[in-house]
């Protein structure tokens, strides 16, 4: 194999979208945070390197899997890339994540390292048991903080800022694994979404959502309404009225494309109305 195809390989194996989304979301929230740009730039670069262990060593955990059931869209089971060098890049991208997180400090460090142990394990295994939202909820529960703790004067977000997002990570786990339920069940992957089933994981993704707009409206403001912006204003309906359509859809037995984008949809106007809060977020 090339170097290029190699390199190709191993983006294709990170899962480029969530792993785009996930940093340049960090990298909003540091900017209304009010960050120096050296620390955007440091935090965002050592969270893309996370972002990239977490979705190699998930490709690389899954192989047989992937083989088994013949997905062509994954470059491990295609034979474009092999599970070693999949392993080499993981690995190497996760140490390299928690040196640059480093000198943002112990408490950035520390965070980022929870976060990433927890999506490791997630990807190791227990994703295919009833506990598969936990990692979601402890990892996105902390994610809010990783602005705050890169800051000068490191502190953790405010508990509604926690609250949001948990929230925002429980409904990426109960939406993201939608499409693959089926492949999943043939290789024993039984999650919490996959014991659910798809309409009732989709409404409480909803629903999750939904709660997660209320905190950030309420809680950036003081959880004084008369103190709410109104820009923070048009972002809860937004997501209101996204997340209700979507939890309707799914209580109506509505399932498929529809549903699941407009869950995601409603997930990304949240991640939105958080950085929009993001001055707010200090604890």
């Amino acid at each position: 194999m090339t170097i290029l195809s190699v390199t190709r390989g191993l983006w294709g194996s990170s899962h480029p979208g969530p792993t785009v989304v996930v940093t340049v979301l960090t990298a909003a929230l540091a900017v209304s945070a009010g960050l120096g740009v050296e620390r955007i730039a440091l935090l965002g670069f050592a969270v893309f390197l996370g972002q990239l262990s977490v979705g190699i060593s998930n490709d690389a955990f899954d192989a047989e899997r992937d083989r088994a059931v013949g997905r062509r869209d994954k470059p491990i089971a295609r034979g474009d890339l092999s599970v070693r060098s999949a392993w080499i890049a993981a690995i190497g991208a996760l140490v390299l994540a928690l040196a640059l997180s480093t000198p943002l400090g112990l408490g950035l460090l520390g965070a980022h390292a929870v976060f990433l142990a927890a999506s490791w394990v997630y990807n190791a295994g227990l994703k295919a048991t009833v506990f598969s939202l936990a990692p979601f909820l402890l990892a996105f529960g902390l994610f809010p903080s990783f602005a705050t703790l890169a800051a000068p004067d490191p502190e953790l977000a405010a508990p509604w800022a926690w609250f949001a997002g948990a929230a925002l990570g429980a409904a990426i786990h109960l939406t993201n694994v939608l499409p693959d339920l089926d492949d999943d069940a043939r290789t024993g992957i039984t999650g919490l979404p996959h014991r659910l089933g798809a309409r009732p994981a989709a409404a409480l993704a909803a629903a999750a959502v939904l709660c997660g707009g209320i905190a950030v409206t309420a809680g950036a403001a003081g959880w004084q309404p008369e103190q709410v912006p109104a820009v923070s204003w048009v972002f809860f309906v937004l997501v209101s009225a996204v997340a209700l359509l979507a939890l309707g859809l799914a209580i109506r037995a509505r399932s498929g494309r529809v549903l699941f984008r407009l869950v995601m949809l409603a997930a990304l106007l949240l991640a939105a109305q958080l950085v929009v809060a993001g001055g707010s977020l200090a604890g």
